[in-house]
Formats: C-alpha cells, structure tokens, sequence
C-alpha cells in the first residue's frame, strides 16, 4: 500500500513520462495484461492512457489491470492512469520512507 507521499513522488517522476499503455476500443484482452505487466517488470512504473472509445474509464481501466499484474494504481486523472509496481528482485525506484533504519 502506498503512502501519500510515495504517491506524490510517483506522480512528480510519471509527469514527464511518455503514455506507453493505450486502452482503446477493443478493451480488455489478454495481450494487454501481459503488455503491462513486461513493462512493469521493465519500468515499474508506467503511464497509460484510456481512448473515447474505451467502455471503460481510466479509473476502472487502471484498477482492472493492476488487479491482474498485482500493481498498485498511482493515479488516473482524465483519461490517463500511472501504474507501480516495484521489480521482484532489484526495484529501481527508492520510494520516501521505505528505508531500513539500521538500530
């Protein structure tokens, strides 16, 4: 679960960020979920966008897609969304408050 801050400096690293995810008219399919979910092993952090088209709105798109990758949804904001989701093994992005504080 992310707190407000983490939220808010994913928000401020999301903003110059490029939309690398489209949800267009086709929906939901199978080949998005896996689209998301290799550039959020990539990136861990993604930025998406949902099409007039779409059925769905962003909010509804983000939380669908991060409830089959296992990310959790930064934000949706319009018809775009930013997606998180820390690497397995090696996460990237040092997110506030995270560290171990060594006694």
């Amino acid at each position: 679960m992310l707190t407000s801050k983490q939220r808010a400096q994913l928000r401020g690293m999301a903003s110059t960020m490029q939309s690398i995810l489209t949800v267009g008219k086709g929906g939901m399919s199978p080949e998005l979920y896996k689209q998301a979910a290799d550039a959020l092993l990539k990136r861990e952090l993604i930025k998406g966008n949902v099409l007039e088209t779409c059925e769905y709105s962003a909010r509804e798109a983000a939380e669908m897609i991060a409830a089959e990758t296992g990310a959790e949804v930064v934000c949706a904001i319009g018809n775009r969304f930013v997606l998180y989701k820390p690497h397995p093994k090696k996460p990237v992005i040092e997110l506030v408050g995270t560290k171990k504080r060594v006694k």
